[in-house]
């Protein structure tokens, strides 16, 4: 466990040193669960969304996508529960003056019962805590931090307030004037964008039931607890995809989902072990079945992915609230021997957080290896195994040396395969420092230009895991990186 812990830290640490991520406004001393991606984390963060996005949208003729809006009118929120319901109950501690989430905190100590073996325990720590909170006895689940000695990590005491409720959702004016202004929120998801627009997308595209809307966007929420590191933000980015689907199908859809989303999970080169499905025992009121697909990270199983069969609330809702008919019309019914018929759609969602994408591939891609030499000393390298169509740069071309007509050899190259392909160019330092700052970045080839380049027209092509070098021509450098680069078809 301290390994782990220790490991975690080593990603934190590399992501800063690297230029994958930074605190936000450092600066100024930073904002708290708030970060910036930096020049690579950036390029990896893109190519992530876009694997995503050619994967839902590209592969399925019966999958769009759109980009609603961030400010909603604040009637959706009504309507879809956010208002009344978007709330998580909260408990300060006396004397450290800390807020914290009293589900976290219990369940972080479910977690000490059963890493020193005592499940039963840790069990029915869980099943008290889930009894609570559905029924809003905020009494008894303060009563449960005192008796199981639940303390503040600051602090060292459990002199709990009462527990309350706290809603997530950030709230701003929307006019010219603040005394005429109306309260709207920053959205906390973007499936409701996608839900009022169904009829919107469903018309203009022609499409036919089923058929799914996805989308790509910024949300957030005011967490109180926000930790590890990027893990949980207060600006986070989502990818969901809403499934529309006939009524009394929805199960068929939301099996097939399930295994699709963990085959693209694995074909992120993430190790089967690593992964893993959790059903959720107690459902959200919109939702006839839910399950996660969970990433052991370093601290731990934690949800990356969320599937879930919404039936029919979403629609009908809107539908109830925006008094104006939500309803598709389905003829083909008539083929198969059915009247025809109007109905509410059931829909079946895939969630998953770009920002949790991005910490579990950086988990799963670091690796500080040592490397043993042929005079009995090592050496070692902080390498990211990251696949080749996530790299931030697919190759870099590095000439030798800084004379010689190398650099302007190389830079032909460059240029050649530029319009293709994310490429790094760089002449400092001896090469041997050149792969290292690549193995560090995650670029999966490095292409040393030396002199025989400018006799033959070879360079020398290393790959970054291997450690191996080949010498190739160079007009076959953007064969072996299209070939590495490729989409698997899932």
């Amino acid at each position: 466990m301290e390994n782990q812990s220790d490991k975690f830290q080593q990603v934190i640490s590399h992501t800063k040193e690297y230029g994958f991520v930074f605190q936000s406004s450092e600066l100024y001393d930073g904002l708290a669960a708030v970060y910036d991606y930096g020049q690579y984390g950036v390029e990896l963060r893109r190519n992530l969304r876009d694997y995503w996005w050619k994967s839902m949208v590209q592969m399925n003729d019966n999958i769009v996508g759109i980009d609603s809006a961030i400010f909603m009118h604040p009637t959706i929120w009504k309507a879809s529960g956010h208002v009344d319901n978007f709330n998580d109950p909260m408990v300060d501690n006396k004397d450290s003056k800390k807020r914290y989430r009293v589900d976290v905190i219990i369940e972080d100590k479910a977690a000490q019962y059963e890493a020193a073996g005592d499940k039963a325990t840790a069990d029915a720590l869980i099943a008290s805590m889930d009894t609570m909170l559905t029924n809003a006895d905020f009494a008894g689940l303060r009563q449960l931090l005192i008796d199981h000695k639940i303390v503040c990590p600051l602090s060292g005491t459990s002199n709990w307030t009462d527990v309350r409720q706290f809603n997530l959702m950030f709230s701003t004016q929307m006019g010219s004037v603040s005394e005429d202004s109306d309260t709207i929120y920053l959205r906390p998801e973007t499936a409701q964008g996608i839900f009022v627009n169904f009829l919107n997308v469903q018309k203009t595209g022609r499409m036919k039931i089923p058929f799914g809307i996805a989308q790509v966007g910024k949300a957030f929420r005011n967490e109180i607890v926000a930790r590890q590191f990027i893990f949980r933000m207060r600006e986070f980015e989502q990818m969901e995809m809403q499934f529309f689907v006939r009524p009394g199908s929805e199960m068929e859809w939301y099996n097939h989902w399930r295994e699709k989303r963990m085959a693209w999970h694995k074909s992120l080169g993430i190790d089967a072990s690593m992964l893993r499905f959790k059903d959720h025992t107690k459902l959200a009121h919109y939702a006839n079945a839910a399950v996660d697909i969970e990433y052991n990270f370093p601290f731990g199983f934690k949800e990356v992915e969320g599937i879930h069969s919404r039936t029919d609330f979403d629609l009908k809702q809107h539908q109830t609230f925006s008094k104006k008919k939500i309803q598709y019309f389905d003829n083909d019914l008539n083929e198969e021997g059915k009247p025809y018929g109007n109905y509410i759609p059931f829909v079946v969602e895939t969630s998953v957080g770009l920002d949790r994408l991005f910490l579990l591939t950086l988990c799963n891609a670091f690796e500080e290896q040592v490397i043993p030499k042929e005079d009995g000393t090592s050496d070692s390298r902080s390498v990211l195994h990251l696949p080749a169509i996530l790299a931030p740069y697919k190759v870099a071309i590095l000439p030798l040396l800084k004379k010689d007509g190398l650099p302007e050899a190389a830079r032909k190259i460059a240029d050649e395969l530029r319009p293709f392909h994310s490429i790094f160019y760089e002449e400092k330092d001896t090469i041997g420092k050149r792969y290292r700052r690549m193995d560090a970045i995650g670029t999966p080839f490095c292409v040393c230009v030396d002199h025989q380049t400018l006799t033959d027209g070879t360079v020398t092509i290393r790959d970054r895991d291997k450690m191996t070098q080949e010498r190739v021509p160079a007009s076959s450098l953007k064969e072996i990186i299209d070939q590495a680069v490729r989409m698997p078809i899932l």
